[in-house]
């Protein structure tokens, strides 16, 4: 079946006009960074049809004659084709908010050629920077990526209901590039055993958001440091048998992280593979990891208290073994200093850059970072 990505103009192709909303003059024509290289990109390589969608208010009347769009929208289209980026359909919307058309954004009037069954709209894209183009991919049946990187993302799709349908967002058209080309990147871990229940979900390409709860306030406070210094969205949800000590919460909990890491990495294809060390006030904090798929683990690293927190600091090692064996990956640690909290935050933070490092993903240089042609 045909796919199609339906993509907003004003704001998304173009960088829409500040002051009037209007793309009416040369002058104005401003293309949105970026757009040009992965257009042509997305063109060659995947096999999406291109279906411009815009709302143009008040098109070919006095307030906005159609002389005065026409230069600008042409002079947009040649500039694309130049750059081999060629679109299979253009609609315009030219009504007003006030009239309620079917065929204005987000309602789907100007889109019913496409719901007819010809196309496969579950794996096809709104692309767009207002609310309204998550709000159409919703009317479609289509998935939505937002053209938007503010903080309240999360709370303005939770507050219109547009959660489960906008699976991106984002100002960079590199990352929604990266999205279309190699895919999400993201995992849950459900391990249940009659010691541990736990949930762990990993989004790689996250902004460091967290929401950790072992039953553990020290431990809690570690695997934090790898999602916000990771720059990954970590969930980790834990129900452990604390009653008898802390060893199944621990290290069951690595397990269901390095699985994730793990699955959410899928065929290891254009990232860079290895990471490495900080500096924490009085300590020196190294980690050199390798997502090479074999396991192993140096320890380098010596604690003289029995507990930091709530958390045996004879755990540190059992941890970072069964997050290796689990993820697969090659681990190095190394700490010195006199302060042990600060040991143990500074090689939690040290793996959590080395994550952020080693799973960077160059989708223009989408190869398999090994000689062997696997991982």
């Amino acid at each position: 079946m045909k796919r199609a990505l339906f993509i907003d103009r004003d704001g998304t192709l173009v960088v829409e006009p500040p002051v009037d909303y209007q793309l009416d003059s040369l002058e104005k024509l401003e293309f949105y960074p970026k757009i040009f290289r992965n257009l042509y990109f997305i063109r060659k390589k995947l096999d999406f049809e291109f279906v411009m969608v815009s709302n143009q208010d008040g098109l070919g009347t006095a307030s906005f004659p159609e002389e005065t769009f026409w230069p600008a929208q042409n002079k947009l289209m040649k500039a694309l084709e130049g750059e081999g980026i060629t679109f299979d359909d253009l609609l315009f919307d030219p009504s007003m908010p006030e009239e309620n058309s079917p065929n204005r954004k987000p309602r789907t009037g100007m889109l019913h050629k496409y719901m007819d069954g010809s196309y496969d709209l579950t794996n096809s894209f709104v692309i767009g920077d207002r609310l309204t183009d998550v709000e159409l991919a919703k009317n479609l049946g289509a998935k939505a990526i937002w053209l938007y990187d503010g903080e309240d993302a999360d709370q303005q799709l939770k507050a219109r209901d547009l959660e489960a349908c906008c699976v991106l967002c984002t100002g960079d058209w590199d990352k929604i590039t990266e999205f279309l080309f190699a895919g999400e990147r993201r995992a849950v871990i459900k391990r249940t055993t009659r010691e541990t229940d736990i949930y762990v979900e990993v989004n790689l390409d996250g902004k460091g958001k967290t929401d950790i709860a072992t039953g553990l306030g020290f431990f809690d406070h570690m695997l934090d440091q790898i999602g916000k210094h990771a720059g990954i969205d970590l969930t980790v949800k834990v129900k452990g048998d604390l009653e008898v000590d802390e060893h199944h919460t621990i290290e069951d909990t690595a397990i269901a992280i390095g699985e994730a890491l793990l699955k959410s990495l899928g065929d290891k294809r254009g990232i860079e593979r290895y990471g490495y060390c900080l500096p924490m006030d009085d300590c020196f904090c190294t980690v050199a990891l390798d997502f090479g798929g074999r396991p192993w683990l140096v320890w380098d690293a010596t604690f003289n208290r029995e507990k930091i927190g709530d958390m045996p600091t004879e755990m540190f090692l059992h941890f970072f073994k069964s997050l290796s064996d689990a993820a697969r990956m090659n681990l190095t640690i190394k700490a010195e200093g006199q302060n042990e909290h600060h040991k143990i935050e500074g090689i939690f933070k040290a793996l959590a850059r080395s994550i952020k490092m080693a799973i960077r993903r160059d989708i223009f240089n989408y190869e398999l970072p090994s000689t062997k042609g696997v991982l």
